[in-house]
């Protein structure tokens, strides 16, 4: 079956399941060239809302695909969270930064799936270079020393084989990918039965519901309620011990459990799905040629809307690395540190959203009453605000500076940017690449240049403060003072940011930065 005549085509990479991880994978590799093949066993969407949160890094990435302004049709703001007590007192509001915003978007939103998932596949199918195949599965996977050869059957089912220098499995929790390639699942011990509802509300009830996202930490049922674009309501009611999951979907049990905010008249049940809320995460996200990320690598409980942002970070940290060795600009070594940095962001991360959780899910009243003493004791006695963007972590190892580096593993900051009457956002004069980002008013563009001519395609830029002095004077000028703040904040003359965002290293000086600029360049290689 697999021997050289029965192999139909190849490809620089395979991406199997075209979901949002997937969709987004393959828009980013068709934009750097590569030959690309998606796969999916399902023919359309599903037209169903599942994800229903993003955040300003996962915009900043579709703005840079050049997909935000349709995106953003399809967002609106999330509310902040307010979680009630046992007694139904507010104990704390989980918020988002305040403006102006840190990487130029709303840093915290809701969005409808379905169009916004029809968006992501337009987008991967606009590039010449990216096949896609709905309704054909990947069946056998076998790994050669110079490339991967995969079996897939289509609706039909016809067999082919096709080869490609590596494979991503965007296939999801059930990954055939992860399971053939013999990765393992690691349990991150939590496991929760949840009923998660979603209901478009009709205009005349929309009052009396909660005007903002709640979490109802009510030991007899806890309940979070969601806030959604337009009509769009999300429920998300925790199952008791004794409840039939599948029974608790039917029409009749939802309205029940919704009847504490609304009738089955005021209102149209959009989908009821019961599900165990897990926290796992791959032992290895990388074997050979063949890599995993979204839902495949880790699946973790979805109480701050992390679940799809973080396999577009998964996508959006391997795809650069990809393009880098795929053109023989690095090593195939720069992939080790993929799955080093992203199991490491993911284990951070649900570990504080399960703590979250468990304070959410605790069933016992003594120990809820106690839960919510402590918290109030936080704040001496009233509620305390904490941001969605304070949860999610740094990178905390893998390509980045020394440890003690400034800003190290930080997302880097994206400042609106003056051009006459109008503002643009940074990453619009740099786009997605290796950066040199330089305080203006303390070091130029020139000297930058003069450093880092060894680094392929690294850009340039020195910016500074609208209306203050620059010891550059072709500085780019920002509006409301965001990265100069951030320069100040670090001690920073000068910053190394990666092709996703995130911050190699800032140096307090020219020397730290030659330095810098060395170790870079060596692990590049």
């Amino acid at each position: 079956m697999n021997s050289e005549n029965n192999i139909s085509n190849r490809y620089d990479v395979l991406v199997v399941g075209f979901g949002p991880a997937g969709a987004v994978a393959a828009g980013m590799l068709g934009a750097r060239g590569h030959s690309t093949l998606v796969v999916d066993r399902l023919t359309d969407i599903y037209d169903k809302p599942r994800a229903i949160a993003i955040d300003h890094e996962i915009l900043r990435h579709f703005d840079n695909m050049g997909i935000a302004d349709e995106v953003l049709r399809h967002t609106a703001p999330f509310t902040a969270s307010q979680h009630f007590g046992a007694q139904g007192q507010l104990i704390r509001r989980i918020d988002m930064v305040p403006a102006p915003y840190p990487l130029g978007y709303t840093p915290s939103m809701v969005f409808t799936q379905p169009p916004v998932e029809a968006i992501l596949r337009r987008h991967a199918e606009s590039f010449d270079c990216v096949a896609v195949e709905l309704g054909t599965e990947m069946v056998g996977l076998d790994q050669r020393v110079e490339e991967a050869v995969a079996t897939l059957k289509d609706a039909s089912g016809n067999i082919r084989t096709v080869t490609a220098k590596y494979v991503i499995g965007c296939d999801g929790a059930s990954s055939r990918v992860r399971e053939l390639s013999g990765m393992r699942l690691e349990d991150l011990v939590f496991d929760e039965p949840w009923l998660v509802v979603d209901v478009q509300v009709h205009d005349p009830t929309l009052a009396k519901l909660p005007q903002t996202s709640a979490q109802f930490c009510d030991p007899s049922r806890p309940t979070s309620y969601i806030m959604g674009p337009k009509n769009h309501r999300r429920w998300e009611i925790m199952l008791l011990p004794d409840e039939n999951p599948r029974e608790m979907e039917k029409p009749e049990n939802v309205w029940r459990l919704l009847s504490p905010w609304l009738t089955p008249e005021e209102g149209e049940l959009w989908r009821a799905a019961a599900y165990r809320f897990h926290a796992l995460v791959a032992d290895e996200w990388r074997r050979g040629r063949v890599l995993i990320a979204g839902d495949a690598a880790h699946q973790q409980p979805p109480f701050i809307g992390q679940g799809m942002c973080q396999g577009l970070r998964d996508v959006s940290n391997l795809v650069w690395r990809l393009d880098r060795v795929l053109k023989e600009q690095s090593s195939e070594a720069l992939l080790d540190t993929y799955t080093v940095e992203r199991k490491r962001h993911v284990q951070t991360l649900t570990g504080k959203i399960k703590a979250i959780g468990q304070m959410i899910c605790e069933r016992n009243p003594a120990a809820a009453a106690a839960r919510d003493a402590r918290i109030l004791a936080e704040g001496d006695g009233k509620p305390l605000t904490i941001t969605r963007q304070e949860i999610v972590p740094p990178i905390e190892e893998g390509l980045l500076a020394a440890d003690g580096t400034p800003a190290r593993g930080l997302l880097f900051p994206q400042p609106a940017i003056v051009e006459g009457a109008s503002t643009r956002l940074l990453d619009r004069f740099t786009g997605p690449n290796w950066r040199l980002i330089l305080d203006g008013r303390r070091i130029g563009a020139g000297e930058g240049e003069a450093l880092v001519g060894g680094i392929d395609g690294i850009v340039i830029k020195a910016v500074a403060p609208e209306g203050e002095e620059a010891v550059d004077p072709a500085a780019l000028r920002e509006k409301d003072g965001v990265l100069s703040a951030w320069f100040d904040r670090h001690g920073a003359v000068a910053a190394l940011v990666r092709p996703d965002h995130y911050v190699f290293g800032a140096a307090q000086n020219v020397q730290a930065l030659r330095q810098q600029i060395a170790d870079l360049h060596a692990r590049l290689a």
